[in-house]
């Protein structure tokens, strides 16, 4: 089966190579950079389909080689290469299947992140805060971009709430499994008697949806204009500049009050709108879909606890993936690679199960 998925592919690159030969197709540009682009994006494939062929025949010819006799020279030479591509065969299949797994479209997108306080009172604003330092760091390792498009503090160090845009190659790709309920354990400073509290906070990981994935209707959104609130001086407190975005067949709102410029502050709310609503239809798609299966791959459900931050253990836990590491303050600096490149490979191997 994989053989002829393999062979399937390959005809299409060498149909495509064909039809680019063609000086009609050539004259033609529109034509001619679709046909391009279709056969750019096997060409990284066909390359290994070709490796892997390589393999499976060199493996023939030396068993040939052994199944006739003959000298014993060259039935040796056979022995170290059949033994040599054995070895190497089953990488070259786990590449070529990974490579048939479906591409995540909204890979390459830019992020939304909303973090939210949730049970555990003014505990759980100052892990919201945690949380959202440990992504900064984290962008700012990976030389991402930040902008903070709303924020309320809880007045004690914490978060209430905040929304930021994450900017750079990737970003979706690596935090979309970060969607979800994370779980502190800890002592407050403010807990006297020593005994350890569970606060919570929720992440949402959206993809920052452009105007061509979603067209809004104009007529739909009802917007109001207000002061702005907290810091930012006289100017911010005593304008209109915060914009606040009523989405009405939803019911979603959103606002932004991060600018002095009014102007801003509404392009950033409706950055924020398009990207809600955007996950929203991407979501019932995957509804859809999930009726036809017996699990979702990757579905971020926002309700599902996913993770555990322990400071008495300094211990972390991942539990969809059974994964724990004892190094909590590592991973509050922003040091989230070995946990993301774990979920990455286990949820691409729920994948290759469906292929």
């Amino acid at each position: 089966m994989l053989l002829d998925k393999l062979e399937e592919i390959e005809n299409k690159y060498n149909e495509l190579t064909k039809i680019l030969s063609d000086p009609e197709i050539f004259s033609d540009y529109t034509k001619s950079q679709k046909y391009s682009k279709e056969q750019a994006d096997l060409e990284e494939i066909v390359r290994k389909i070709r490796e892997y062929r390589k393999i499976l025949t060199g493996i023939s010819e030396a068993e040939e080689i052994l199944h006739a006799g003959g000298d014993d020279g060259l039935k040796e030479l056979a022995e170290l290469e059949l033994e040599e591509l054995k070895e190497k065969k089953p990488a070259v299949e786990s590449e070529l299947k990974l490579m048939l797994v479906p591409k995540d479209p909204r890979d390459t997108k830019n992020i939304i992140l909303e973090i939210r306080a949730g049970t555990g009172g003014d505990e759980a604003g100052l892990f919201a805060a945690d949380l959202f330092r440990m992504y900064s760091k984290y962008a700012e390792n990976k030389r991402w971009k930040v902008e903070i498009m709303d924020m309320s503090s809880t007045g004690v160090g914490g978060i209430k709430e905040v929304i930021a845009s994450i900017q750079g190659k990737g970003a979706y790709s690596r935090l979309k499994y970060e969607s979800g309920t994370h779980r502190v354990q800890r002592v407050p400073t403010t807990e006297t008697s020593g005994r350890i509290h569970t606060s919570a906070a929720t992440v949402a990981v959206l993809p920052e949806a452009e105007e061509v994935d979603l067209k809004i209707n104009e007529k739909d959104l009802r917007v109001d204009t207000y002061c702005s609130s907290g810091p930012g001086g006289q100017g911010v407190n005593t304008t209109y500049s915060a914009v606040r975005i009523v989405h009405e067949p939803t019911g979603l709102i959103v606002q932004c009050q991060d600018s002095r410029s009014q102007i801003k502050n509404r392009e950033k709310a409706m950055k924020v709108l398009r990207s809600r609503l955007y996950e929203l239809e991407l979501e019932s798609q995957e509804k859809e879909r999930a009726q036809e299966r017996k699990s979702q791959v990757g579905s971020g459900d926002r309700s599902e606890r996913i993770r555990t931050y322990n400071f008495p253990q300094n211990r972390v836990t991942d539990h969809r993936i059974n994964l724990t590491l004892h190094k909590l303050q590592s991973i509050l600096e922003g040091e989230l690679n070995e946990l993301i490149d774990s979920l990455v490979i286990y949820y691409q191997a729920e994948k290759l199960k469906e292929v």
